[in-house]
């Protein structure tokens, strides 16, 4: 805990990332918070404040019956044996029955019978696939994915993601430590098959989260970066956060080889609408075929009929998704990445020159007799050990059943209550944020709620034209917005530039405070632009002869 000065404050704005930025505010506002004996508000990172219960309740349940199972072979006391598959299913309906009672029985029953009977799983096949993941004695067969889990999984994807397998064919998943992890093993799999090289001409939708725009520039990589910026402006003077005809037509250039996408971005958690995905598919396949498209939907589950981009263009895109944001699970790191069989990067991989293509086959030589034939995919996968140790790769078996609980969960959620919740939690703290403020923000079907970007700078225009922000810049820096909430109000925020964002917009996360917390940053903010605007017309009052 440290009482940094402003002058400390703003020496360091713009030079570290947003996060490491945020660290400072959250020592400033810790030293005022302990001072003025008023609470510490961090709304910079964006981990949930709630949890879904009742699949975690089903998931120790389900361990206690794993480990009874372990036990009816070989007890040592200590030590016991492993689950065996014969009758398992029966063994397992009986424990339930004589179990009821205990945390999450009901939901546990539900999931098996749903495996079952809407998805045809033999019994004891599905029974033993959980009960040796969950006690985790074995390394993950196949190493992609366990095939029982998988299939759950890969309908929860379908449901909310929309991926369209009639479109786009057969899917292959690969379960992955959350969102973070399929990112690092995407770009290294693209690098490594030479489907990027150093130096490359990448684009990114911007704004994006800060590691989008941080890795592409690290030495290994040195990407040529293009941004797509979402440049429109609804009649409040509000962001939409969509991207123009204009701006998605860079894309036409075809030595930009991969575009990378949050959908719904981060930080404004706007989906890309219709009319704009339209214009992309447009430019996709009419200009630039063979574009891969890396697209991270992780708060998707918070918009009403989301659609990936893993729909909309499933030739050309993965698609990536953590359970972090919408099951109160960052701890867990549960992610997935998905691609359908036939896609742009294997036939990328395809037509390469020769020589690459020998230099890549020595690469995955200990893999295949033939390493020419293996997918996009299955590289992803051995690279994720290094290939030599692609006999352990895989993520650990009992996250591997925990999510499947979580996808089961939502799958037999037929009234979609927790997504209800999800939504109206959210929804309700930018309401309470945007109330306070006094700001009217036009209501959007798009628009996660999960976390929100303030254009502080195209407020003061819409609401005091360009005089007032001319004299905002040259009297101010957008640092010292979140050097007074930090200081004054012991809140954090993120600036919105850390993430190729409006140099005066901030980033609020709803997702992590009481409900009463946004109507209180909602004020603070108010009453430092009132501030602003009050500075401005004593300098007018002053300066009446004065042009600004």
């Amino acid at each position: 805990m440290k009482k940094y000065s402003y002058k400390e404050i703003q020496m360091i704005y713009g030079k570290i990332s947003p996060f490491e930025f945020k660290d400072r505010l959250i020592d400033l506002a810790r030293y005022n918070s302990n001072k003025n004996n008023m609470p510490l508000l961090d709304a910079g990172r964006g981990n949930p404040n709630w949890t879904a219960a009742t699949p975690r309740e089903a998931f120790f349940t389900f361990g206690q019956f794993a480990v009874n199972e372990t036990r009816l072979n070989w007890d040592l006391g200590n030590l016991a044996g492993m689950p065996q598959k014969t009758g398992i299913c029966d063994r397992f309906y009986n424990y339930i029955s004589e179990n009821k009672d205990m945390p999450g029985a009901e939901l546990l029953k539900n999931i098996v019978d749903y495996g079952i009977n809407e998805l045809n799983f033999n019994g004891d096949d599905f029974v033993h696939e959980l009960a040796d993941a969950i006690i985790g004695d074995n390394y993950p067969v196949p190493d992609r994915m366990l095939p029982h889990l998988e299939k759950i999984v890969h309908d929860y994807l379908v449901q909310e993601m929309k991926y369209n397998t009639k479109l786009g064919g057969e899917l292959d998943i690969f379960a992955v430590e959350g969102a973070t992890a399929a990112m690092c093993y995407i770009f290294d799999s693209l690098m490594a098959n030479e489907l990027l090289r150093k130096g490359d001409k990448i684009a990114l939708m911007t704004p994006i989260f800060t590691p989008y725009l941080e890795i592409p520039h690290l030495p290994r990589y040195e990407f040529e970066v293009i941004n797509i910026n979402a440049d429109e402006i609804d009649e409040y003077g509000n962001h939409t956060w969509q991207y123009s005809k204009k701006e998605l037509d860079k894309l036409k250039d075809t030595s930009i080889k991969a575009l990378f996408v949050v959908n719904p971005n981060n930080p404004a958690s706007i989906a890309i609408s219709d009319e704009c995905s339209t214009n992309l598919v447009d430019v996709v396949k009419n200009y630039n075929k063979d574009l891969m498209i890396i697209s991270d939907d992780v708060y998707g589950t918070f918009v009403n009929e989301f659609t990936s981009l893993m729909c909309k263009l499933p030739y050309n895109t993965i698609g990536v998704y953590s359970y972090s944001k919408y099951f109160g699970v960052t701890g867990w790191r549960l992610g997935t990445m998905a691609l359908h069989k036939t896609n742009v990067f294997d036939k990328r991989i395809n037509d390469l020159d020769e020589e690459l293509k020998l230099s890549l086959n020595k690469r995955y030589s200990d893999m295949s007799l033939n390493p020419s034939t293996l997918s996009f995919m299955d590289r992803i996968v051995a690279d994720s050990r290094l290939v030599a140790l692609n006999h352990t790769a895989g993520l650990s078996t009992p996250q591997q059943v925990q999510m499947a609980f979580f996808s089961a969960f939502a799958l037999i959620d037929k009234e979609n209550a927790y997504k209800k919740l999800n939504i109206s939690i959210c929804n309700k703290r930018h309401d309470l944020l945007y109330n306070a403020l006094g700001v009217v923000i036009k209501e959007d079907k798009n628009n996660a709620a999960y976390y929100t970007q303030f254009d502080i700078e195209n407020w003061a225009k819409f609401n005091y034209g360009d005089d007032f922000v001319k004299y905002l810049k040259s009297h101010y820096s957008p640092v010292d917005v979140l050097y007074k909430l930090a200081n004054n109000y012991s809140i954090v925020l993120l600036s919105g530039n850390g993430f190729a964002g409006p140099d005066w917009s901030v980033r609020v996360s709803l997702a992590n405070l009481n409900d009463e917390s946004y109507s209180k940053i909602g004020k603070a903010l108010k009453n430092i632009l009132s501030g602003y605007v009050n500075d401005y017309k004593n300098y007018i009052n002053n300066h009446s002869n004065l042009t600004i």
